[in-house]
């Protein structure tokens, strides 16, 4: 598995990774307001990571570099579990300067159990009562 830059090309399959793992995953939501295009709304100005295998993207982080912070970090939901969300966690952490911060919604218990396996601590709770969310940090 590669992690690199993404590129213009790779944008259609990132909007489908990113629409079918947040349906898949946020039983919290309300999966008939997700699009495709929800995308590139959630990732402006953001530098993309994304993991490759045989030609194939497996998952993405997006990072906002100027706050050392990890926006998103998506794995298509067939390669759950294969270690793609750990190699674009350590890639992410090398390209940025400590300390680094992530926004994680409560409700998501397995992505918060993720994030402190790796070293993350959850730092602050906020939000309004529909999302709350923990605001982590790895230091």
């Amino acid at each position: 598995m590669k992690i690199r830059e993404a590129h213009e090309a790779d944008v259609p399959e990132l909007r489908r990774i990113y629409l079918e793992s947040r349906r898949k995953s946020f039983h919290w939501a309300d999966v008939e307001k997700m699009t495709l295009e929800d995308f590139d709304q959630h990732t402006l100005e953001e530098s993309i990571l994304v993991a490759v295998e045989d030609h194939n993207i497996l998952g993405f982080a997006s990072l906002y570099l100027p706050d050392n912070f990890i926006h998103n970090l998506f794995v298509h939901p067939d390669f759950s579990g294969e270690g793609v969300g750990t190699k674009l966690l350590q890639s992410s952490i090398e390209k940025m300067t400590k300390p680094l911060r992530l926004k994680c919604v409560s409700e998501n218990h397995r992505a918060m159990k993720f994030y402190e396996d790796h070293g993350w601590r959850r730092e602050r709770e906020e939000g309004d009562l529909e999302e709350k969310y923990w605001v982590m940090v790895y230091e």
